[in-house]
């Protein structure tokens, strides 16, 4: 939706300026979260949930945006069961396939921008 791609967009600029590993959920034109410069991107997300939901936000239909590619579909089944409905990163995994296929099959947008924003 046209929604998603605005969450993506200003996802993705948030995403940028942060130290790696980092997660950030938005929805509605608003960052709900991030799990910034974690040992990995599992850690970082789960960070963020749990930021959001001590926050009292709802994930529900959010978008969320790694700094660097998913070498794993785990990131992304982690999202899904948290209701998070579109995904940017900047892919360049040799198992990007896995983490593509797991959003196909479970409705998920998926956008890969093949910039990698990795900062330490």
């Amino acid at each position: 939706t046209e929604q998603e791609l605005k969450d993506l967009h200003l996802a993705n600029k948030l995403v940028k300026h942060t130290k790696s590993n980092t997660i950030v959920i938005t929805k509605n034109n608003q960052l709900l979260s991030s799990g910034v410069g974690q040992t990995s991107r599992v850690d970082a997300l789960k960070q963020a949930l749990v930021k959001a939901k001590e926050f009292g936000f709802d994930v529900n239909g959010a978008a969320m945006a790694s700094d660097a590619f998913f070498p794993f579909p785990d990131c992304v089944e982690i999202a899904h069961n948290a209701g998070i409905h579109a995904v940017v990163q900047p892919g360049g995994s040799i198992r990007d396939k896995d983490s593509i296929e797991y959003c196909t099959a479970h409705g998920m947008a998926m956008v890969i921008t093949g910039n990698r924003h990795f900062k330490h």
